[in-house]
């Protein structure tokens, strides 16, 4: 027996093809919002750990998961710890995005001195990097930097700075008492970076999530579009790498 095909009218269709344009894009924005968001590295403040045009991924649930459209946390798992490299709002213009590493958590005392870090009167130990391991060394010193661990003798986590040779920047030697619900942060090119030490304190509400993975890299971008690399500048051996200081 050979049945009629049931005819369907265009209101039948409708929600079919409603259902398919939602379906990818509810799937994204559930990506964006708890999982992973990515950034362009848009100036230099982080050298030389992440260099301009890194295409990075956020990790949106680090911390915990924030109400959609909101700065307010549903859940939350933990703060910040010392050396993770942080997305967060720009305090003096949240719709613009920074990125630095946590320095100082709440209570710390922070002081920077000849571009060295003091956290509750413990220096942060620097190790000169060898001659000759970047281009910029008439202009430029370059440390390993340790953070200290509950531990004696190991580092919670190591990573690279970069001083200016010959003079720093470190407004008037002050010492930094970081209030509850608030982080001090600086960038990695020490000398050459806008952060805590001269806006302030990074509210808890205003952390986007923790920088965990460079997923592209290149030295230009297209002309046209600006947010995608230019393929012909690809920086292949950072492709898939993870950034210092993201566990």
């Amino acid at each position: 027996m050979i049945f009629p095909r049931k005819k369907i009218g265009k209101q039948g269709r409708w929600p079919q093809a409603l259902a398919l344009i939602a379906a990818p894009v509810v799937l994204i924005f559930a990506f964006r919002w708890v999982v992973f968001e990515p950034f362009v590295i848009p100036s230099e403040s982080m050298l030389p750990n992440l260099l301009v045009h890194d295409h990075i991924l956020v990790s949106k649930s680090s911390y915990g998961i924030k109400i959609p459209f909101s700065d307010s946390w549903l859940l939350r798992f933990s703060g910040p710890q010392r050396g993770d490299v942080v997305v967060f709002k720009y305090p003096l213009n949240t719709n613009v995005f920074f990125i630095k590493r946590v320095v100082g958590l709440p209570h710390d005392k922070i002081s920077v001195q000849n571009g060295q870090v003091i956290v509750n009167d413990q220096p942060w130990t620097i190790q000169g990097v060898t001659s000759g391991a970047f281009k910029d060394e008439d202009s430029f010193s370059y440390f390993l930097e340790s953070i200290p661990s509950s531990v004696e003798g190991k580092a919670l986590s190591e990573h690279l700075i970069r001083l200016s040779v010959g003079g720093h920047i470190d407004p008037n030697e002050v010492v930094f008492e970081v209030p509850e619900g608030q982080y001090l942060v600086l960038g990695d090119n020490r000398d050459q970076s806008q952060d805590s030490r001269f806006w302030g304190f990074v509210d808890d509400r205003l952390l986007v999530g923790q920088a965990k993975y460079i997923w592209l890299s290149c030295e230009n971008t297209l002309e046209a579009t600006p947010m995608l690399c230019d393929p012909a500048t690809l920086r292949a051996d950072r492709i898939f790498t993870r950034i210092r200081g993201a566990k």
